[in-house]
């Protein structure tokens, strides 16, 4: 029994002596790892859009449309009774449960065109963050239209920019 406790020791003390630097220099093997996540991306919901609805000027003031698609108006702007109003959509998809960030475009502008246009200002909110679900992600997005006192009537439309980027 101490012959074969002898043995293993000597073989241990062996094993540890060839792997001690026994020069000017020495080396070993690391580990690399890496891993690719699913891309993530954005897809604009058919027919959907930010519907701000239709009005009357009044004085001025704003149309709130809240990220469920309600809206309330603020000043002496007036809905119509046939009006609607409703938050735009869009879906994204990318690796599951993986948390990203919701950013929009400031400045935004919608516009009547032709040879005397007419605009007015808007600001859209969205989340903040959002966390993929299996995969995906039902965003919403509503925003602030800014009336002003005896605005030109006509139909404005505009665009605005919503980039998605992963936390």
């Amino acid at each position: 029994m101490k012959k074969l406790i002898l043995a293993a020791a000597l073989v241990a003390l062996s094993a540890g002596t060839a792997q001690a630097a026994t020069g000017n220099s020495a080396s070993t093997i690391g580990i690399a790892n890496a891993s690719v996540v699913t891309s993530l991306k954005i897809t604009h919901t058919l027919g959907a859009s930010l519907a701000f609805g239709s009005f009357s000027a009044g004085t001025g003031g704003t149309i709130v449309v809240n990220q469920a698609g309600a809206g309330s108006v603020t000043g002496d702007v007036g809905l119509m009774s046939n009006s609607s109003n409703g938050a735009d959509g869009f879906t994204v998809t990318g690796d599951t449960t993986r948390t990203f960030t919701v950013t929009t475009s400031t400045g935004n502008t919608v516009t009547t065109g032709g040879t005397t246009p007419s605009t007015m200002p808007f600001a859209v909110s969205a989340p903040a963050t959002a966390t993929l679900v299996a995969g995906t992600y039902a965003l919403k997005i509503g925003g602030t239209l800014t009336v002003a006192n005896a605005q030109a009537a006509g139909a404005y439309t505009g665009t605005y920019t919503v980039t998605i980027t992963y936390q």
